[in-house]
């Protein structure tokens, strides 16, 4: 008990000062965490307390935001050619920043990663692993990362699922996203291997197979899309399989918007309890978002900087407004190839910080992620559909059409939503303008035939990833 106090201790302080933190001593408190829980069946209250880190008080979360930001475009100014540049640009003094000065930095771009990537690796750090960004929504982005930060980041995910329950010693995780996905998939089979849990890496295979594997290898956590989700649903309800084909207790979906009708389905077929909806997206890692009761999406406040940026001005949006994620990973969270001010180009519904009234209200929080900034369309009316209106309106037609595929345009200052035959099957023209009426969107329809559905819209699902399982037998095979 002694070494482990000492162990969290060191954790504690590494934090508090901004520095970085032992691997070794993170993956040996993951050990501590497992053994208290085999022994006592509870993590402890200073286990948790740890977790939380300095940004829990909140009284404490102004001076910590500040130090943070300061810590991390100081170094940034130093070591970030990109940056450099910038702060001298916008006449900002990286050791004087605070929130006030920080609206004179410009938000970093996707296209700006794309267009000078060499030029965000910082001095002194050593890139070991590349990912990409699906590219699901334009021309990806690469990214390097260190091995420090894969070990770190690893380490407290590790740390976080083991006290929250989240993950268990018998688990086994089957992971359903594309291999492309690298940090994704690289992160959760590391934190697997620290837990001594089950780790299987399939990737978007042909939906049968994924769920051949569920069914037959006893996964008890998946880890997908909710497109891919919405495969994996269909395909079961085709084959007539239910709750007691799999083993699963949990469900992980992220990177796009996931419908209350779909997480229902989801939740039935595979009888888990929760379908959880997460937010995390390869640029600013470890910054990741959690869905409380309440329906707000919580940022830890120690791993980094959330703000909710007005979609034309980028000053601070109001509450109640929509505006822009734009995040800033704090060293030494992030040491490689970090970003500052980041817009992530999701956009949410900014909130009253007093007025949150949830559990999680001492961690900074915005609305769900309602679909990107480019994917809004405007009315004359001045009414803005956001993509997770359209995507909650498709999916829960009668012909539960998962994943939803659609278009969705302005023509004559009126709403013009493409479906495919089959997702109007049984109601027409008429019957889908009255649906998506009653789900508050006022909407012409026109159809194309299923053919053509595949290229409406753009899902991760499409990244699939062809087996010889699901391929013509070969010759002489």
């Amino acid at each position: 008990m002694l070494e482990t106090g000492i162990r969290q201790m060191r954790m504690a302080m590494s934090m508090a000062l901004g520095r970085r933190l032992s691997t070794a001593n993170l993956a040996r408190l993951v050990e501590d965490a497992l053994a208290t829980l085999d022994e006592f069946g509870e993590p402890g209250a200073d286990s948790a307390a740890l977790l939380d880190g300095p940004g829990a008080d909140p009284a404490a979360q102004p001076e910590l935001v500040a130090d943070s930001l300061r810590r991390t475009a100081t170094r940034l100014a130093d070591r970030s050619p990109f940056y450099a540049r910038r702060f001298v640009a916008a006449e900002i003094n990286p050791r004087r920043i605070d929130t006030d000065a920080l609206r004179r930095v410009p938000v970093t771009c996707k296209r700006d990663l794309i267009r000078r990537p060499a030029e965000f690796r910082c001095a002194g750090a050593t890139p070991h692993l590349a990912t990409r960004t699906t590219g699901t929504t334009g021309r990806p982005a690469e990214i390097w990362l260190s091995r420090y930060e894969l070990e770190l980041w690893a380490g407290l995910g590790a740390l976080a699922a083991v006290l929250r329950d989240d993950l268990r010693r018998d688990d086994v995780l089957q992971i359903s996203v594309s291999s492309r996905a690298t940090a994704s998939v690289h992160l959760n089979a590391a934190t697997y291997r620290l837990v001594g849990a089950g780790c299987r890496v399939l990737g978007t295979v042909p939906p049968d197979e994924a769920l051949d594997a569920l069914a037959e290898d006893g996964a008890t956590v998946l880890l997908t899309s909710p497109s891919y989700l919405g495969e994996l649903v269909n395909a079961a309800g085709r084959r007539g399989l239910g709750p007691d084909d799999f083993r699963l207790r949990r469900i992980d979906v992220s990177g796009e918007v996931l419908s209350p009708s779909l997480a229902a389905a989801a939740r039935r077929t595979f009888g888990v309890a929760e379908v959880k909806d997460n937010f995390g997206m390869t640029e600013v890692i470890p910054v990741t978002g959690r869905l409380c009761t309440a329906g707000h999406l919580h940022f830890d406040a120690t791993m980094g900087y959330v703000e909710v940026l007005d979609l034309h001005t980028c000053e601070p949006a109001a509450p109640g407004e929509l505006g822009t994620l734009a995040i800033t990973p704090y060293y030494p969270y992030r040491e490689c190839m970090p970003v500052y001010r980041y817009d992530t180009r999701d956009v949410v519904r900014a909130l009253a910080p007093d007025h949150l009234g949830c559990e999680a209200a001492t961690a900074p929080a915005s609305g769900v992620v309602l679909g990107k900034a480019d994917a809004l369309l405007r009315l004359p009316s001045g009414t803005i559909v956001t993509p997770r209106d359209l995507v909650e309106a498709v999916e829960s037609l009668p012909t539960c059409p998962w994943p939803a595929r659609y278009a969705a345009e302005v023509v004559d200052g009126r709403l013009r939503v493409t479906l495919s035959e089959s997702a109007v099957a049984g109601l027409g023209h008429a019957g889908t303008r009255e649906h998506l009426a009653s789900c508050g969107i006022e909407a012409d329809v026109a159809v194309v035939d299923d053919a053509e559905a595949q290229y409406l819209r753009a899902v991760r699902s499409d990244l699939h990833e062809t087996t010889f399982v699901s391929s013509p037998q070969r010759l002489g095979a």
